[in-house]
This record gives C-alpha cells, structure tokens and sequence, in this order.
C-alpha cells in the first residue's frame, strides 16, 4: 500500500502543483538485511523497555514513564531514513523508538530512567524520556508540548545559511499541534522552504482529548494544506514499508532544498498517557481492542519474513535476546553512580566567564557624544564587523526602517539580508528559532522583541526552552543569544507600550538581566552580550533613546563592559540609593535638590546589570551610609527591589540606622492620559520625599 498523499501534494518554487508519491518501487523493499533487522530488534527494544520501565516503576525504583508502544515501527522508520549524527533530531517524549534508532543504546534509555549520572541526556538533570544525545544530534528536550516545532526550524534556517545538506525531524503527537507555535512553525519552515520533517504521530488521543476536538478538518494533513510549500503525506504507521517509504521521499525532498514536509502517521497508543493516567477512564474497552489489532510489531514481522530476512522461528530468538539484554541493561544501569548534588548550581550559567569583572576599572570615554539608540546601533555593527556568526532578525529591523526605534538601520545595507533580516511578526518565532540557530553552536543570533509589551508570546521559549537548556543537558548543549527588547513607560505610551519586565525576568535562572542607563554603558554591555556564552535579556529604555541626559561620549570599539559591575555614579556618606534604567538620572536629580536643603551626602548606585548582580557594591555602600533607598520603575509588589532589600537585611542587617526604603511604581497597569501616567510611575518629587524621610529617621 502506498502512502496516502492529501492533495494538492505539493507546490513547488513557482507555485505549480507538483506530481505525488510514486510508489511502483518501494524504498523499503531496498533496504539490506541488517538495515532492515536493525529497525526490528529497536522497534521490539522499546516495546520491551516500556514492559520493564512500568515493572521497575511499580518497585520505586523509577518515577515516571511514559511510553510509544503502538509508535514503534513509525519512529524507526523516520529514523532509518536519516543521517544520524549528520541530520538534527527534535523528538518528542514518545520517541523512545525513534532514539533508538537514531543511536542511542538500551544502555542509556536505563541510565536516564533510573536519573544516573550517565545518562546522555542531561546526567541525572533532565526528566526520562526527554531525549538528548550531544553525539547523534539529538537536542535535549523540555516537557512542553510544542516549543520543539520553532527550535527545529531555526536549527534548518542555520544549515540553509551555512550551505549544508541537513535535514532536521521534529515530532509530536496530534494534540500538540493545536499550539499556535506549531502553526507558526510550518509557516516559517514552508515559507523559507526550509529542510524540516514534521513528523506527527496521530493516535487520536491526547491524553484524554479525542482528535475530533484537537483539528479542525479531517486530519492534520488536511488542516495544514493551506501553507503553500509544504509537502504533506499521511500514512499508516502501523505499517514500515508505508511508512518508511514516506520518510525517504520527504527527506530526499528536504536535501534537493525542495521544502518542508508534514507526515502525518496513523498509529496506535496502546498504554495510557503515561504512568499517572488510566485511559480505560475514558476510552471504550472496544476500542482499546480494535488498536491491540493493529500493533505494529506483529505487521513488521510479517514483513521481513515475507521479505526472506528471517524465520518465524529466528524471530523469537531475536524477541528472547532482545529481552535478555534489557533485563542487564537495567541491572547495570543500577549500580551506576548517581549525579553528585554537590553539582546542582554547576551549569546554570556558562563556566566561562568572556569579560573578567576583575581588573575592571571605570573608564573616561573621549569619543564624540552620542545618544543611547546611536551606540546600540553602533554596537552592533561593530559586533556583526567582528563575528560573522552573528545575526539580527525580528519584527521590522531590516531595510531603511531599522526597527521602530531606528536601532538597527543601515545594517541591512552594510551586511546584507542574510545577517539583518525581518522576521514574521511572532514573538514565539523569534525567540524558538534562534534558540534552533544558537545550538548549532555557529551561529551568535541576537533578536529583537519590539516591545516589552508584547515579549510574553515568547516568554515558554525564553524561561522553559532557553533558559533551562544549559542546566537540564549539564552543559552538553547551550544557546547564547541576545534578545533586546525596549521597554518602559514616561512617553505616555499608555497600556501597552509602557511596561517594566524585569521583574519578571530576574526570576529565572539560567537568563542574563541587562537594563543600562546611559549610551556609554549600553554600547559596552551590549558589545559583551554578544560575546556572552549565555542567553542575554537586553533591557532598552525607549525614554532613554534620545535623552540628552543618557547621552555620554562614545567608548571605542574595544571597549567591553563586564556584567555584574555596578556604577558609583555619586558617592555619598549619609543616604545609598540603589537604582537602575531611567530611574538612575532622576535619582541623581533628587539627590542633589536633597543635599541642597539639607547638607547631608548621599550615594547614588547604577547597577547596570540585574543578573548578575553585584552584591559586593550594594553591601559596600550600605555599610558605609547605613540608610538606603532602592528605586525603581517596575511594581512595588513582587519588583525586584524586594529582592535587593532581603539581600540588605540578611547580609548587611547590623549596618542600618533606619528601614530599608523602596519607591516605585504604584501596582496597576501604566495608563495613557500624562496626569495618570507621572501619578502611577516614580517621579523625581517621589525620590526626595524618601530621601527626606530617611534624613530624619
């Protein structure tokens, strides 16, 4: 039986519809002995693996499974048409066939179950099941169903860029693609005709929902026909020759650079959702029988018997073997060590510090003043002049507009449409495929979120996928990238183009927090982001773009200013004020109008950074004044001031002579109308009452 193609098949670069599957010689009637045997002994290495898995959970010896029995012979069949350790490999949590095949050993499969040091994935880190091989290609996975879809296609956009014959599979079930990123995904990928398989393995659940209410249309592969450039097949994936035949004409496509392809696999679940479900809650014992009838192991025995490969009889030898090994590969796996704890905080960030703080010394610039979007811009530049893996991309950068604010023009002009791009205007898109473009480990992206605002489309990528990468691989994979993004209020932006994330950012580990206050200072932490092993969020004041007050001569090329550096833009003895943004220059402002009145001296603190944080210059100057005001432009509740002023207490307690003082934003969305706006956002009158208060305590 030939693969079933929805059509129209596919459309080629002239939008022509293009010919469907020929089949009159099976792909997979060509395939050797050993390859052929190989796919059988993973597909039955699974389904037996999900048999102990289950029995070594029910001794408390593992804590969660979840399983692809009914998803075997699809997934080999994927694989086998593939170029393990050539090609990239997105798999998802029932991919435990796929893995096998794509080169992972029963060995390891155990290793990660029973969360052993060893294990390829993450060494104890990552959940089981959440596949990852450093070796074959295999990216290490996350839980969330479908952040996967904008990581492979970014992974494809780099091996277009670089020239190179990679095609990169990406998997799910049929209830992930009811995400908007899978849809966003097979836009990119079928737009820019990039090499990627979608591989969706339908078995009409997800966990309880049935399919009727996942799709809207009769399939996948039919809700999916509306992307033109996209080669769609849906399959019996019970069945390896149907199957495998598909795999091979999608992927010999992808290599010709003849686009993406979405293969939709008819297939079976024949154990629960995973180890905390119980499907006979919601599905008809009839049912569950009518798939036991279509198990795909007994159909592809029947094939490579009828193919000359073996006997019925050397197939139970094969099963009995197979079976064997599984049980001492998990009786090894045991008496493996376990991951040292002392290692928890390890590789939440890169061991590699790129600009050492030690030896740092504040500089005096003598270039020509220059404005804060200027030296954002000239930044970049110079960084794009210095590393030809970086890129730029993100909603409106390229051409003449060079972003809303201006911040990127002329670069497309300088660089070219290959490094300074737009992309579609998606949030999750930008960040997912750059996350698939920095595991490459070739390429440096740096992208922009046009608002801080509007970055929360983005934010599954940026706390699950991007920043947790490093830590849940223990250092085996990691996406350094910039993400800029401007935010904050004072231009009476109103709602939604006045919003403080960082305090919702510096909540995240394994994420850079960067929020300059002057064109100086952005140029030098900037230039370093981009040379930073791990992901940065660049913070942009848009009040500050053109501010004469955050302008400042502009540092030279070579200037790198390291993170975790806080500024003593004003030393004080009496009063510390700890601050960061556009608060820097009103806190300064109200400092003075301060010590005018009253004589007294007080120091005002620009972090710079928020992540690192430099706690050593917070306790040195707390320990000197004895009295501090934290200012910033976020919420009060839950901003990051709340956090500043716990570190004061625990570690600098005995040193105060009065409260630690917080002034920020009032707890409600910034409004439109001005009077509103300077209500609800610190003003400089707000600094001095503070500042006044704590004179007098």
């Amino acid at each position: 039986m030939s693969p079933r193609i929805t059509t129209p098949v596919t459309r080629g670069k002239n939008g022509k519809q293009a010919g469907g599957h020929q089949a009159s010689e099976h792909a997979a009637e060509k395939l050797s002995k050993e390859q052929v045997l190989g796919a059988y002994r993973n597909a039955l290495a699974a389904r037996f693996i999900d048999v102990k898995i289950l029995t070594l959970l029910k001794q408390g010896k593992v804590f969660f499974h979840i399983g692809g029995s009914g998803h075997e012979i699809a997934q080999v069949a994927a694989a086998l048409a593939m170029k393990p350790g050539h090609d990239w490999a997105y798999p998802y949590y029932r991919d435990l066939a796929f893995s096998l095949q794509f080169g992972y050993t029963i060995e390891d499969v155990m290793l990660e179950a029973l969360h052993r040091k060893e294990g390829p994935s993450g060494h104890g880190f990552a959940m089981p099941f959440h596949y990852g091989h450093k070796k074959w290609r295999i990216v290490a996975q996350s839980s969330p169903t479908g952040t996967q879809y904008l990581e492979a296609v970014g992974t494809a956009m780099g091996a277009v860029k670089e020239g190179r014959d990679e095609v990169v599979y990406v998997s799910s079930g049929e209830g992930a693609t009811s995400e908007g990123e899978f849809h966003e995904a097979v836009n990119w990928a079928a737009r820019e005709r990039f090499p990627v398989i979608f591989l969706i393995q339908n078995n009409k659940f997800a966990i309880s929902v049935p399919v009727h209410a996942q799709v809207a249309g009769k399939s996948v592969s039919d809700m999916v026909k509306g992307y033109e450039g996209l080669n769609r097949y849906r399959v019996d994936g019970c069945e390896f020759r149907e199957m495998f035949d598909a795999v091979a004409e999608a992927v010999a496509r992808a290599r010709r650079g003849e686009g993406p392809s979405l293969i939709e696999a008819d297939t079976v679940r024949l154990l629960a959702h995973s180890s905390s479900d119980d499907q006979r809650k919601y599905r008809d014992p009839k049912e569950l029988e009518e798939d036991l009838k279509r198990d795909p192991l007994p159909r592809m025995e029947r094939f490579i018997i009828e193919q000359g490969h073996v006997t019925q009889e050397e197939t139970a030898a094969i099963r009995k073997e197979m079976q064997e090994r599984i049980n001492r590969a998990a009786e090894w796996a045991e008496e493996q060590p376990l991951p040292d704890p002392e290692g928890l905080e390890r590789f939440v960030y890169s061991p590699n510090t790129v600009v050492p703080r030690a030896g740092f010394v504040e500089t005096v610039h003598k270039g020509p003043a220059i404005v804060m979007v200027d030296a954002i811009n000239h930044a970049l530049a110079e960084e794009l002049e210095k590393n030809p893996a970086m890129v730029i991309y993100g909603q409106d950068v390229a051409g003449k507009k060079g972003g809303v604010f201006t911040a990127t023009r002329g670069l497309t002009d300088k660089f070219g449409e290959g490094r300074v791009f737009n992309s579609p205007l998606a949030e999750a898109s930008i960040v997912g495929t750059a996350f698939g473009l920095a595991v490459r480990g070739t390429f440096k992206p740096v992208v922009e979120i046009q608002f801080g605002d509007y970055i929360w489309p983005a934010f599954m990528q940026i706390r699950d996928e991007v920043a947790m990468l490093r830590f849940r691989s223990d250092n085996q994979w990691s996406c350094p990238m910039v993400i800029r993004v401007a935010v904050g209020g004072y231009i009476h932006g109103g709602l939604y183009h006045s919003q403080s994330i960082d305090g919702f950012f510096t909540h995240i580990p394994g994420l850079r927090v960067v929020f300059p206050s002057n064109a100086a200072d952005a140029k030098g932490l900037l230039k370093t982001a981009c040379r930073e092993e791990d992901p940065v969020l660049f913070c942009e004041h848009k009040g500050l773009y053109r501010q004469g007050f955050a302008s400042s001569p502009e540092p030279g090329p070579d200037f790198l200013l390291p993170f975790g550096v806080a500024n003593v833009r004003k030393s004080g003895e009496d009063v510390t004020i700890i601050t960061w943004g556009m608060l820097v220059q009103r806190s300064l402002d109200a400092a003075r109008r301060v010590e005018e009145r009253h004589g007294t001296s007080i120091e005002v603190i620009d972090l710079r950074t928020l992540n690192p944080l430099d706690r050593e210059a917070i306790i040195r100057s707390v320990r000197k004044t004895g009295k501090v005001l934290i200012v910033h432009e976020d919420t009060l509740t839950g901003g990051f001031g709340a956090e500043i002023a716990a570190i004061i207490a625990q570690e600098a307690f005995e040193y105060l002579d009065g409260p630690v003082q917080r002034i920020a934003a009032k707890d409600t969305p910034v409004p439109y109308g001005p009077g509103l706006e300077n209500a609800m956002l610190p003003q400089e009158s707000d600094v001095a009452a503070a500042l006044e208060k704590l004179i007098r305590y």
